[in-house]
């Protein structure tokens, strides 16, 4: 259980990444697109057609990428719950556990 939370946050992470690096695409498109516009040339409006093309293809991927990624980490949240409610005191003792190490690293500064 514990292997599949570690394992929900590093793909949730990766795919926060990947979320993160096609908004800087879709900026980088939209920046392009107003220098094209800016440019009256017949080819700088071929471009901009294909540009804009791909833009609503990244912003249609980059939405179905946050609706997956809601969807993992509320399933996420469901196991986790599930498993703090069949072992409570293992849950309470992990708690315990990583609130010591917090409060011995917070009274070292």
């Amino acid at each position: 259980m514990e292997e599949t939370v570690l394992v929900n946050a590093a793909v949730k992470e990766a795919g926060a990444d990947v979320a993160t690096d096609l908004k800087t695409v879709i900026r980088d498109i939209q920046t392009l697109l107003k220098s094209a516009a800016a440019n009256g040339t017949e080819m700088a409006s071929s471009v901009r057609g294909q540009l804009e093309a791909a833009l609503l293809k990244l912003q249609a991927q980059l939405i179905d990428l946050e609706k997956a990624a809601a969807a993992r980490a509320s399933e996420a949240g469901r196991a986790t719950e599930a498993y703090v409610r069949e072992n409570p005191w293992r849950a309470i003792g992990a708690a315990a556990g990583v609130g010591l190490i917090v409060g011995m690293l917070i009274s070292r500064r």
